[in-house]
């Protein structure tokens, strides 16, 4: 499932090697005295109205890593548990994302918790609720998602540890998705008497195909990342403690290109591949016909004849 420009498969088994010490990831998450390595440009955390715990935020990086975007989940008590007060922040920092002017260029979703990248609904929260409140939490899940889903630029997730529920529906909203080896994946509704309600039950068939994305959500099973790479589900896979660090190669490959390029692709991508194929070849002309008067195209002949890289402004 590659929506964007990957790294090649054949140099995955080179990478993974590179990948066991971690130390790209350590220095985009530890403490000031490494920020030097990795400057963030601003780091933002959200609280509800209400006052509520910071749960979900994100980072601006800069330097070499200007135009990624650094999206965050801390909720460790409940392992990252899907709760009004996170959905609440996570709806912030999308609409935060969306509106920066073209800051971001890539947007990384990740876990600040050890061993756990989302555990799913908050079981324990919704169990205090009504059938009608549960209800309405549920498709104001499912709106959040697919606003992640429709954020305009390139989005890839990281998932360490156990993406289950509601977190591996929140995965599948992003365009590529990188997990350790040892990761927990799965949508183990049926298992309690429920389904999938957050867009499982739609974008699982179109990644895995419709017999495949049956088959894992009747029977409830949960894999590890390397069968979920096998089956489609992650892009890539890493020893554990890596998957960050080939987030960001992914990323670094996709910030030369040009922007307004990535979104009409992405947007051509994900729409025609929701309709028949020549249904498909008017939103790709659509799409083309976006970037036809843009300065970036422009700029790209030109570097081309000069033999040098282009800058792209996104203009």
């Amino acid at each position: 499932f590659d929506r964007h420009p990957c790294i090649a498969i054949g140099m995955l088994s080179s990478l993974r090697a590179s990948f066991r010490s971690a130390a790209l990831s350590s220095q985009l998450f530890a403490s000031a005295s490494t920020a030097k390595t990795v400057p963030v440009l601003a780091a933002r955390f959200y609280s509800s109205p209400a006052g509520g715990e910071l749960e979900f935020g994100i980072r601006y990086l800069e330097g070499e890593y200007e135009g990624i975007t650094v999206m965050t989940m801390q909720r460790p008590a409940a392992k990252n548990a899907l709760g009004v007060n996170m959905i609440e922040q996570m709806e912030e920092a999308i609409n935060t994302v969306t509106n920066d002017n073209n800051k971001t260029r890539v947007v990384i979703l990740k876990s600040a918790v050890p061993r756990v990248f989302c555990a799913g609904a908050d079981l324990k929260e919704r169990a205090n609720m009504t059938q009608s409140e549960a209800s309405s939490f549920v498709s104001r899940l499912r709106r959040t998602f697919t606003s992640f889903e429709d954020l305009p630029m390139p989005t890839i997730s990281v998932i360490e540890g156990a993406a289950l529920g509601g977190g591996l529906e929140l995965a599948l909203a992003t365009d590529m998705r990188v997990a350790s080896d040892s990761a927990k994946i799965g949508l183990p509704e049926t298992g309690l008497a429920i389904i999938p309600g957050a867009g499982g039950t739609q974008r699982l068939p179109r990644i895995v195909g419709v017999a495949k994305a049956k088959e894992l959500i009747f029977t409830a099973r949960v894999m590890h990342g390397i069968q979920a790479q096998e089956m489609g589900i992650v892009n890539y896979t890493t020893p554990d403690g890596a998957a960050m660090d080939m987030a960001i190669k992914l990323a670094l490959e996709i910030l030369p290109r040009g922007p307004i390029a990535l979104k009409c692709a992405k947007e051509a991508i994900s729409k025609g591949s929701e309709v028949d194929l020549a249904s498909g070849m008017a939103i790709e002309k659509a799409c083309y016909a976006q970037v036809i008067p843009t300065k970036d195209r422009l700029e790209g002949l030109q570097a081309f004849r000069e033999k040098r890289k282009p800058v792209y402004k996104g203009e």
